[in-house]
């Protein structure tokens, strides 16, 4: 298992994107326990990113939406960065 821990800009971002796109509930809560339970589960398609985002990683929570995080193995820990459309939070 393991443990997700947000910053305060996830937090509003999350709140934000939940009323924007309340049908997406379900489907952030599945992406979420999925992290929890193994990040590296294909249907998450769990990648590193590049250039300016170098040592962050991104999941897929649909086709057009995204979740950048970080991953510390030594502890097993998943910071959940940001959360939005693929030019959100690539940029």
């Amino acid at each position: 298992m393991y443990a997700l821990a947000t910053t305060s800009y996830f937090d509003r971002r999350v709140a934000k994107f939940t009323r924007t796109h309340p049908e997406q509930k379900k489907q952030l809560a599945k992406v979420l326990r999925g992290l929890e339970a193994d990040p590296f589960q294909p249907y998450l398609r769990l990648h590193a990113l590049k250039g300016e985002l170098k040592g962050l990683h991104a999941v897929s929570l649909t086709h057009a939406y995204r979740i950048t995080l970080t991953l510390r193995m030594t502890r097993k820990e998943i910071v959940l960065l940001d959360i939005g459309t693929h030019d959100e939070v690539y940029r």
